[in-house]
């Protein structure tokens, strides 16, 4: 690492295909948005030589360009890969949204990394969504180390956040979230503020200075040797602790002193099985300067203490009827298991699909088998199919560089998939195999929409296919009931990128309208009605008279229709076109148009004539039986009522409690979990939570998590349904 001697400061930075898995590091960037992870693949990719001293690429655009929209809002919105070389080890850095509306990205990073690095600002601190996301890694043991940015910052304290990073990440064990190197601090501005100019390497009691753009090596002075010695004392312990070495800790407390290089190699492995996790400090190059300060001790504790590929166990695979597959660790000669975790469009070369090949080598212009997981739910299709792909290309900004193959272990990007999605697997045509599917967030924010125009809507259809294919934390709906096209969304910024990409990249341009909730109605009482239907305007007229009765049933019974007819006042033939025209009235609503439910009708008695009666008069007939008995009864406006589930830190129960009651809510229960969480349980009426996955991240600071499910349907209070009818007399 930046600790070892003679590290150079330079590689070769054009990433190329790997040769084998062990020269792959997969790495994922995390943290808040504008924590500064963009800016630090950008400075990461100038230290190891892939982008020029501007920053930018050879086609004149930066390592980060991808999507317009990432440049119209400021801020990451997707996924993104830029390898780069160091040391000939291949970097794959996936730089993902620091925004909870993108948890989606962040998550198909995490599935196509083998380590991460948590980017925290100096300024800022550490939020809740990062400490969430902290807690995914540990909970699968994935390798981590903090990154500390923002050192500029007149508020910046790197000392304060390495403490605070190892309140935060190290649970109960604090010393294993320990900084390998302490600030050097340049001269002292008239405001008072030190700038960061170095960094003193703890292991190796070495200054590493920047100050002159370039990374310089020195000896430190003795005014500073006793700065690092508590420093140094600590990491040495906290590293020894986590030895495999179990008689290193006696030799230490023996008075022994340990070699460096030993410490090294052990530091490098506690990193690699996820046990311990250095704090490091880096800033992008100022103008005209070569490196980064911190950019270069990042990439070698990249390229030595994270793991290869071979070392982290891939998930769980299948054959496509659901039969176990035990697999070499991580082949590149064994039977190709490869996953798409990103699809993107581009306008000119079409579906793009990021890819990361966990067994086999993948190879342009083969045919392999597509599988797919079946989020029907979502508006995915079930994918089992043979698709041809095309090039094989590694991206960097808005530049495709061509890779003659890809391995297991590596990742690359895979052009004319045009059938796979986001979350399937790629195998073998003879040998098709299927990947375990990584948890996706629920879409919980609805978004109804219309198509502006009639050339948009004959382009709608098309395009939101498109959209969902992209992203499968978006759930496309088509509400029968409502008659409405809902877009799910994970938040706000999540739904204006999605209509932004609806207009921008499949020219269709859509209106927002008001979300409707699927009400109904009932009796609430037994009520009785006549349908009379006699007309006669020459040659055959129209003859019916029914008579029945209405009586309200428990929820979820439906419609039932009972006959009663004694004597033949009803043919039997007409009893039928009775029960269609109540039903299909039914289905029109009797009170504020919405479907009516949960009654029983009953056929009680009725006139025909011989000439003039007919299957269209009586169901005529049935239909203003049922409105006059709607007429003379009271009328239950229904509406759904959902099960939320509200996980949340114990310092917002209360708010939330709260919160859940100002909307009608039934708070059936609270159950303690780990980490200082609780569990809440309620029933909502979904009229009231159409928002309450923005409001509830307010609320909350981004750090809750919720779920719904449909409860049923129950009565909604007098005074909201009143308000309802109005609203639908006034609309009709």
């Amino acid at each position: 690492m930046g600790d070892k001697a003679n590290a150079h400061p330079g590689a070769a930075g054009r990433a190329t295909a790997a040769d084998h898995p062990a020269s792959v590091r997969n790495v994922v960037l995390v943290g808040h948005s504008g924590s500064g992870k963009t800016t630090l693949v950008e400075a990461l990719a100038l230290t190891a030589g892939a982008v020029n001293r501007a920053g930018r690429v050879e086609d004149g655009g930066t390592v980060s360009d991808y999507d317009e929209i990432e440049h119209r809002q400021q801020r990451s919105v997707q996924l993104s890969l830029v390898p780069v070389e160091w040391d000939g080890i291949k970097v794959n850095l996936l730089d993902t949204p620091g925004y909870a509306d993108f948890v989606g990205e962040l998550r198909a990073g995490l599935r196509a990394a083998d380590a991460a690095l948590f980017v925290v600002s100096a300024s800022d601190g550490v939020d809740g969504s990062t400490r969430m996301v902290w807690e995914e890694c540990a909970a699968v043991g994935m390798p981590r180390a903090i990154v500390v940015t923002h050192l500029e910052s007149a508020r910046a304290d790197y000392e304060e956040m390495t403490r605070i990073c190892a309140e935060a990440f190290g649970g109960d064990d604090p010393d294993a979230v320990l900084p390998l190197y302490l600030p050097l601090h340049g001269a002292q501005a008239p405001d008072g503020h030190a700038p960061v100019t170095g960094l003193i390497g703890l292991l190796s009691q070495q200054l590493f200075d920047y100050s002159s753009g370039e990374r310089k090596e020195s000896e430190p002075g003795e005014e500073q040797v006793p700065q690092i010695e508590e420093a140094r004392n600590r990491l040495i312990e906290g590293i020894i602790s986590e030895s495999e070495d179990e008689t290193l800790m006696d030799r230490y407390l023996g008075g022994e002193q340990i070699d460096v290089k030993t410490l090294i190699e052990d530091l490098e492995r506690a990193v690699a099985r996820g046990v311990f996790h250095p704090v490091l400090a880096a800033a992008p190059a100022t103008d005209g300067a070569r490196q980064g300060l911190g950019t270069v001790e990042l990439l070698e504790l990249i390229t030595r203490g994270f793991p290869t590929p071979l070392e982290r166990s891939a998930p769980s695979v299948t054959t496509v009827d659901g039969k176990p597959r035990e697999l070499k660790l991580c082949d590149p000669d064994g039977p190709l298991v490869a996953e798409v975790v990103k699809t993107a469009s581009d306008p000119y070369v079409g579906r793009v699909s990021l890819v990361r090949v966990f067994s086999g080598t993948l190879r342009p212009d083969e045919t392999v088998h597509v599988s797919g997981h079946g989020l029907e739910d979502r508006g995915h299709e079930d994918h089992d199919v043979d698709e041809r792909i095309g090039a094989l290309s590694a991206p960097f900004g808005k530049q495709q560089r061509t890779l003659s193959h890809c391995i297991a272990g590596d990742l690359a990007c895979v052009a004319k998939l045009s059938r796979a999605e986001t979350g399937d697997t790629l195998s073998a045509k003879d040998d098709p195999l299927l990947m375990e599917p990584w948890q996706m967030p629920d879409p919980l924010l609805p978004l109804a929409i219309q198509a502006h125009s009639k050339a948009d809507e004959d382009k709608l259809s098309q395009g939101l296919s498109r959209l969902v294919a992209e992203d499968p934390t978006m759930r496309l709906e088509q509400n029968q009931a409502t008659h409405q096209v809902v877009l799910w969304c994970l938040g706000e910024a999540h739904a204006d990128v999605a209509l932004e990409r609806l207009r921008s990249r499949y020219g269709v341009q859509v209106d927002v309208v008001p979300h409707k909730v699927s009400l109904r109605e009932t009796f609430a009482n037994k009520s009785a009605g006549r349908g009379r239907h006699v007309k006669q305007s020459g040659g055959h007229g129209q003859y019916a008279i029914c008579e029945i009765e209405v009586e309200p049933l428990p929820g979820g019974s439906g419609i039932e229709f009972v006959d009663k007819v004694v004597g033949g006042a009803v043919p039997r033939q007409f009893i039928p076109s009775v029960e269609k025209g109540v039903r299909a009235q039914a289905a029109r609503g009797v009170a504020a148009g919405h479907p009516l439910v949960d009654i029983r009708i009953t056929l009680l008695d009725g006139k025909a004539h011989s000439v003039d009666s007919s299957d269209a008069a009586f169901q005529t007939a049935g239909a203003l039986a049922l409105r006059e008995a709607a007429a003379d009864a009271k009328i239950h406006l229904l509406e759904p009522v959902a099960e939320v589930s509200v996980l949340i830190g114990d310092d917002y129960v209360g708010a939330v409690m709260s919160d859940l009651s100002g909307r009608r809510g039934r708070v059936l229960g609270t159950e303690q979990t780990s980490g200082g969480r609780t569990l809440i349980k309620a029933e909502v009426p979904e009229i009231e939570i159409g928002r309450y996955a923005v409001d509830l991240r307010s609320l909350s600071h981004g750090t809750a998590r919720f779920n719904r499910s449909y409860a049923r349907h129950e009565p909604m209070p007098a005074q909201i349904a009143e308000r309802i009818r109005e609203e639908a007399r006034e609309a009709s």
